[in-house]
């Protein structure tokens, strides 16, 4: 069955990340659910021609987890705890 949130549903998910999505080819949650954050986030600095900040990263895997799982736990909504988690990753 068809995931019928839409992308501006996603927590963190404004009009800036919208366009990149567009920009990415991403028009649906059930697209986004299927896609690798860094990946896309390689994607997305290689269609701009500029390293976008990692807190770009972040956002990407918040939405990415929230397009997986649409019970995902309130704190894991938001691109902050992915940052965490991507800072206590060793270089």
């Amino acid at each position: 069955m068809p995931d019928t949130r839409k992308l501006r549903d996603l927590a963190g998910v404004g009009k800036a990340f919208l366009k990149d999505f567009e920009q990415l080819g991403i028009q649906n949650v059930d697209q986004l659910k299927k896609q690798n954050p860094k990946k896309l986030y390689d994607r997305l600095c290689e269609l701009t021609g500029t390293r976008q900040d990692p807190c770009v990263l972040d956002t990407l895997t918040c939405a990415v987890a929230q397009a997986k799982d649409p019970n995902l736990p309130p704190e894991k909504r938001n691109w902050w705890y992915y940052s965490r988690l991507r800072k206590a990753q060793p270089q």
